[in-house]
């Protein structure tokens, strides 16, 4: 019987999401609620074989899969191996699936733009103080920024994300602008977008949204320069990944009022530590990497991950990311087979 971890199940609602019955003759599931460093890792990952992550939730550097000795096959959401040493757990013996997951539900597309949405909207009416105030007893204690009719949104990105958050911004009826590094006038003009300089974003917008897939180019694509040229009032809302943008340099510019504030679905780290700054900032509303954290959507990727682990008991990998770990370590693998 294979051991098999599920990691990062915050919500302990996993195996509620999908049917895990075509692996209950060949695996024991184990459920982990809670997100693990990598030397806890280390240790409560040891007596497993397969162990199946949620993108870059949990890291897989080279020392982590060097500690797992019994680690067969680790599956991940989507074919971006974002912070998952692949070479490593090629030389380690551990073959890396991935699941479907446009195939199977084209429209996730959709989750992370509606969330952002959401953030932005109540950062700039302050929704998440008025809950609270209410649920302390009290009533109305502050007033919305701005209307968002007519207001400039800045994109820095147009890509899946950026043009989604384009269509709500023009149904809202804003002032849509953008940027991005491979982005020029006629290809924002045809995802209805006027096409500006980076500078004039930072300057002119009244929010920016970020929407950058993660990469050694765009690590730190919003520096603080970028921060330094928001207007007072405006706001800068982040629905991709932290390392994005400058976060000492956020952290400052929100302490000091030098924006106006900020909506966050990402960090740096993934939990933050008990005492971060942001923890304790009123002009700041994060919320747990949240975007594509819908039921639907955690149902195609559970499914899609008991598909691939299915497939591997059965000796059959599919969406292999590193086949060629099977020349060599077969018989770790699949042993006895």
């Amino acid at each position: 019987m294979l051991k098999l971890a599920i990691l990062d199940d915050y919500t302990g609602t996993a195996q509620k999401n999908a049917d895990w019955s075509p692996l209950k003759n060949t695996c024991e599931i184990t459920s982990i609620n809670k997100h693990l460093s990598e030397d806890e890792a280390k240790t409560v990952l040891k007596p497993f074989d397969i162990v199946c992550s949620i993108r870059e939730r949990m890291l897989f550097p080279k020392s982590l899969f060097a500690a797992l000795p019994n680690l067969k096959l680790v599956t991940t959401i989507a074919p971006r191996l974002v912070g998952m040493d692949l070479p490593a757990a090629t030389e380690n013996g551990v073959l890396v699936c991935h699941d479907y997951l446009r195939r199977t539900m084209p429209h996730i597309n959709t989750a992370t733009p509606e969330l952002a949405w959401g953030l932005m909207i109540a950062a700039v009416r302050h929704i998440p103080q008025e809950v609270a105030n209410f649920r302390n007893g009290g009533w109305q204690h502050t007033v919305g920024d701005f209307i968002l009719k007519g207001k400039t949104l800045g994109l820095c990105g147009v890509g899946n994300i950026g043009q989604h958050m384009a269509k709500f911004g023009r149904a809202f009826e804003m002032n849509v602008v953008g940027w991005s590094q491979n982005l020029d006038a006629s290809s924002a003009a045809a995802v209805g977008v006027r096409y500006v300089t980076k500078e004039q974003l930072f300057k002119q917008s009244d929010v920016i949204i970020v929407s950058y897939i993660l990469s050694d180019r765009s690590r730190g694509i919003v520096g603080a320069e970028d921060i330094a040229r928001m207007k007072p009032t405006a706001y800068l809302i982040n629905p991709s990944r932290g390392p994005l943008i400058d976060e000492p340099a956020l952290i400052e510019a929100l302490k000091n009022r030098k924006i106006a504030g900020a909506g966050l679905d990402v960090l740096w780290q993934e939990p933050p530590p008990k005492d971060h700054p942001f923890r304790s900032m009123d002009n700041v509303i994060v919320t747990p990497h949240l975007g594509y954290n819908v039921n639907e959507a955690m149902h195609y990727f559970y499914t899609d991950t008991i598909d691939t682990v299915h497939a591997f008991a059965l000796g059959s990998p599919v969406r292999m990311a590193n086949p060629e770990v099977l020349e060599k370590f077969r018989s770790k693998i699949f042993p006895g087979k």
